[in-house]
């Protein structure tokens, strides 16, 4: 590699750290005021701390990959270990982000054991996967590792991915196929919801609508992630692999927390009388609020 692409490459790895700083430290200001209110000033439940797991794991993650290569000087041996943790972060990451919808689906199913116990069985083997992913791919130092690169003018760490995409790739399909049997699943029930509100003439409950579209919405982030996570592992220019890796250390983080904390927003800006409870226990999610009450009762007589 010339010196001419190493000083290129920094530079990418300078245009990536500090937009992935800026936003995450950003949506993390722009958020505080509603997680103080909605978490800390609350009830505690499964859900806020499946927030505060998202929230702050992922504030770490974002914050290390931004600082992580060039930005700040870390030696080879201790970057490899660092690049290791994120990794291993990212899969922990997405467990949580992944038990947020089974969870969702729960609340939005009439709390349905049976749903629960099918999804959390389905999902055990998608996490011993990622567990194994991660010892394969980025637990070696032959397939995955830190290289220093140290010139006159420049000296930081990059990334070395040694084999093809193709194990990424077999690793990835069944994250992906789990996710659409996630989505399948939120629209079925949310085309039964409209089925039973469109014979009784009531307009389909917002908070049903809400959820599955954050699960379609979140399903194609994951896709995106996912394929992305598989391009590093083709041998792509420096910009385009920046680019990704821009990505995957922002979308995620950012997405996940705000979209829990847009139905928590919603939910209070309802003044629904029950807003204290935990939101799976509402009766909003399962019965009409009361204006949408008094329309089937008029619709009745």
């Amino acid at each position: 590699m010339s010196e001419q692409e190493v000083v290129a490459g920094l530079r990418w790895n300078n245009y990536v750290s500090v937009p992935v700083i800026t936003l995450i430290s950003y949506e993390y200001l722009l958020l505080l005021d509603k997680e103080v209110k909605y978490v800390w000033n609350r009830p505690w439940s499964l859900m806020s701390c499946l927030y505060l797991v998202v929230r702050y794991l992922g504030l770490f993650l974002a914050l290390l990959c931004g600082f992580w290569g060039g930005l700040l000087y870390i030696p080879e041996s201790v970057s490899y270990g660092l690049v290791v943790l994120i990794e291993w972060g990212f899969s922990v990451y997405f467990c949580f982000a992944e038990a947020i919808l089974i969870w969702r689906l729960y609340a939005i199913c009439n709390q349905s054991k049976l749903l629960l116990y099918v999804l959390v069985g389905l999902f055990l083997p998608i996490v011993a996967l990622s567990i194994g992913t991660d010892i394969y791919l980025y637990s070696r130092r032959s397939v995955f590792s830190v290289i220093e690169i140290i010139t006159p003018n420049a000296k930081y760490c990059t990334l070395s991915f040694n084999i093809g995409p193709m194990p990424a790739i077999y690793t990835s399909i069944p994250i992906v196929c789990y996710d659409i049997l996630l989505v399948v699943f939120a629209v079925a029930i949310l085309a039964r919801h409209l089925k039973e509100r469109k014979e009784i003439q009531v307009r389909a409950n917002t908070y049903m609508v809400m959820i599955v579209r954050y699960h379609v919405l979140y399903f194609v982030l994951n896709l995106t992630n996912q394929i992305l996570l598989v391009v590093l592992w083709a041998d792509i220019p420096t910009p385009a692999m920046s680019l990704s890796e821009l990505f995957n250390d922002t979308a995620p983080f950012i997405l996940a927390p705000r979209l829990i904390i847009s139905i928590w927003d919603t939910h209070a800006k309802d003044n629904c009388v029950e807003v204290s409870t935990t939101f799976q226990d509402c009766v909003c999610l399962t019965f009409p609020p009361r204006f949408e009450q008094h329309e089937m009762e008029s619709i009745v007589v």
